[in-house]
Formats: C-alpha cells, structure tokens, sequence
C-alpha cells in the first residue's frame, strides 16, 4: 500500500511542475500529506482503489463517484472542490483521455422514458426544496446577476415569451413541460392556450394539478407523451422547448424539428433553448465528468453543437431569426441551487437518501464549473416555419424582446413604384 501511495504522489508532484495545488490527502490508513501551505481543500481517500483509479482515468469521473459511493469526503467550497479535480487532472500528462462515446444511445421510446422517469421521478418534493417558487428546471435569466432565483426564473420565463412573441388566444405547444411553470406564465400573463407534453409521472400529475388549481385547466392541457407522438398537424402557433433535445440524442434531432415544423402553422415561431458542446468538434468526445454524468445523472444524454441545431432546423424548413447564448445565466442559476439544496441537506437526505443527495450536489456544482470554464454552452435559437418563398412577417430588430409596449412592426417591404 505504501508503494502505491509513494507512486501516486510522485505521479502527482511531477505532474504539477512546482505548481502549488490547495489540497490535503488524508489516506485509508491515517498518513497526510499536503501539496501547499495553502490548504483550502481536504480529500479524505478511504480505500485504495481510488488511488488506483486516479491513476488511469478521468479524476473528475473518479473523485465524483468516489464520492457518490461514499468511499471519499471532501471538505472545502465545491468551487475549490473542482478546481483541485481539475489540476489533479493535469498532473497527468501522459494521460490520454477517451476519444469518444463507449455507447452510442438508441433513444426508442420505452429508453428515453426509462431515462426521463431515473432523473425527474425523483419525488416532487426534493425538487421543491432547492427549485423556484415556479418550479423550473433550467437555465434563469439575469439582467444584473445580483436577483434570487426566484426572479431570474421570472425573467426567463418572460424573455421566452417575448421572444415568442406571444398574443393572447395564441395556441402554445411546450415541448417537455416540466412541472408547468412555462405554461402557467405564458397563460396568466400571456392569455395564450397551450399543450404541454412531457414523459416523467411526476411532472405529469404537479402540472395538470397545478393548471387545475390556478384555475387555468379549460386553457390548459397536459399529456404524459413522447414527442414523437404528438398528433396535430399544423395547428399550434408558437412551440417552445426548454431543457429537452438533450434528451433526444444527436441522430434523432431531424426527425425531433420535422416533429415541431409538422405542428406548427406556416409562419409560427419555435424557441429551443438548451445546452449545447463548446467546441463545433466536441460532440462525440470525452470530458472530465462525463463518465459521472452518463452513469448518474443523465443516462443516455447527448449534447450537440450550435451549428448542428442550426442545420437540422433549416432541414425542416425552420428558418433561425435569433440565436443567444446564455451560459454564464446557467453557471450562475447552477450556484443558486446547490447553495439551496445545500441549506436543506437533512431534509433532502431524509427524502432520498444521502447518495441521491450527493449525485445532485456534485453534478450541480460541477456544471456550475463546466459553464464557467466553457466547457458547456447553452443557446436559445428562435427559428419560424418558412416553407414558401415569400416574407413570412417577422421583427425588423430585437427591440421587441426588451420593450413594454414596443410596437410589433413586421418586415414587410414597402415596394413603392418599384
């Protein structure tokens, strides 16, 4: 045991060049040793097999299921956390990481229900305790970054309706409702009529009790119904997708934009907001965390680029008007829960057991340090059916996002004598 721990700590020591790294070990059998004077991060290794694995794999994957299995404490800030993951990481150069996926996801319907039921059949309850008052399960929206939580879901539940361009008695289509919060916005604020879908039970019945309760269930229908099975044709005027194609894998997002474009009336708008690669050659790669994340958080997830989302969409006839990247919004909403769930530990333990409680936390606060590191992005992308040749109406400039009261002036060419 001695032999292996020497091993890994002149792997370590070598690795970091001199570089100071804030971490104190604390092994199985009691020996300590610190990499700086400056110590804000203690690691206490229980086994060693975790010396081991930190040897040959991904330390972020390691240290994190280490730590989901118990077989690991850490004590310090999160942020400290993974940075210390991260520089263990590259004290490794001779290291090379995974070159791409171990599986490739089929994403049928019986699996993506399978993986939505894992992740968001939780209990309505855990997420009460860390989630807005709206129950909103994506990235806020900041104008300063100083707001609660509470108002950066507002503001985003907003800015998506703005960007919709909403009008009352519009037909609204969300595509992965959630609990309802979209929906319950749009139409209290919006007058709009609208379908939510989504495949977790849980989310099914809070939303349908929630649009019955604030009095909003002749307005509101929801469905427990794979996107693919959506039945109208051309009858919603606007479809929104908050947090969703990333469950919907790669291979599946042209038939997922022919799904929104067979829906939607000629010139009705779609807003898909979700996380996006990085990197435009990132996609099938292997990232620090990702080995975690498909085993604990997200089975089967798939994240794609901006420049696939654009080509896909224009592949069924959905032509982008307006493109924004919100990732410091979602690094930022991702602090706020963690900091939430962290105040109501022992509640959350008692609901689902310390290690859903430690999956959660970790996962949250590792992607708060993946959007800040940019190693994740997240777009909205605003796109309307255009099928034909002419103009479909559309805002001369964005000015409508931002404005009470602005006008809505379509862009319709004023031919004059020409």
């Amino acid at each position: 045991m001695k032999d292996l721990r020497t091993n890994f700590l002149d792997h370590v020591k070598k690795g970091l060049q001199g570089q100071p790294l804030p971490l104190r070990l604390i092994f199985w059998d009691g020996h300590e040793y610190a990499f700086a004077e400056d110590v804000r991060v203690t690691m206490h290794i229980k086994t060693a097999k975790i010396v081991t694995h930190l040897l040959v794999g991904s330390a972020l994957d390691v240290l994190g299921e280490a730590y989901v299995e118990g077989d690991l404490d850490m004590e310090g800030s999160y942020q400290d956390i993974l940075a210390v993951a991260e520089g263990l990481g590259s004290a490794f150069p001779g290291k090379k990481p995974k070159t791409g996926i171990l599986h490739k996801a089929l994403h049928s319907k019986a699996k993506d229900k399978e993986a939505i039921h894992y992740h968001y059949d939780v209990s309505n309850a855990f997420y009460q305790l860390w989630l807005d008052r709206n129950m909103v399960y994506s990235c806020g929206y900041f104008k300063t970054g100083e707001e609660d939580i509470d108002t950066a879901q507002e503001q985003k539940l907003d800015h998506i309706c703005r960007k919709l361009h909403l009008q009352p008695g519009e037909k609204l289509l969300d595509i992965g409702c959630g609990w309802g919060g979209l929906l319950s916005w749009a139409a209290r604020h919006y007058g709009i009529h609208g379908v939510g879908v989504t495949l977790s039970e849980e989310q099914f019945a809070f939303a349908k009790e929630r649009m019955a309760r604030e009095g909003l269930a002749d307005r509101m229908e929801i469905r427990l119904q794979d996107y693919r099975d959506i039945p109208e044709r051309e009858h919603f005027d606007k479809v929104s997708s908050v947090g969703m194609f990333e469950h919907v894998g790669r291979a599946k997002l042209p038939e997922y934009f022919d799904v929104i474009q067979r829906v939607l009336k000629e010139g009705g708008w779609v807003m898909n907001h979700g996380i996006t690669a990085s990197q435009q050659d990132d996609e099938g790669g292997h990232h620090s965390g990702s080995d975690f994340i498909d085993k604990y958080v997200f089975p089967d997830g798939e994240i794609p680029h901006l420049w696939r989302v654009v080509r896909d969409m224009a592949g069924a006839s959905l032509e982008v008007l307006d493109v924004e990247n919100l990732r410091p919004h979602y690094a930022q909403t991702l602090i706020h829960w963690v900091r939430r769930l962290e105040a109501h530990k022992a509640e959350a333990v008692a609901m689902v057991g310390p290690q859903r409680y430690r999956i959660w936390a970790i996962y949250m606060a590792g992607c708060a340090y993946a959007f800040w590191r940019n190693w994740s992005a997240l777009h909205q992308v605003l796109a309307v059916k255009q099928r034909g040749e002419a103009l479909t109406p559309r805002p001369w400039e964005r000015r409508y996002q931002y404005v009470d009261h602005d006008p809505f002036r379509l862009a319709e060419p004023d031919w004059g004598d020409v």
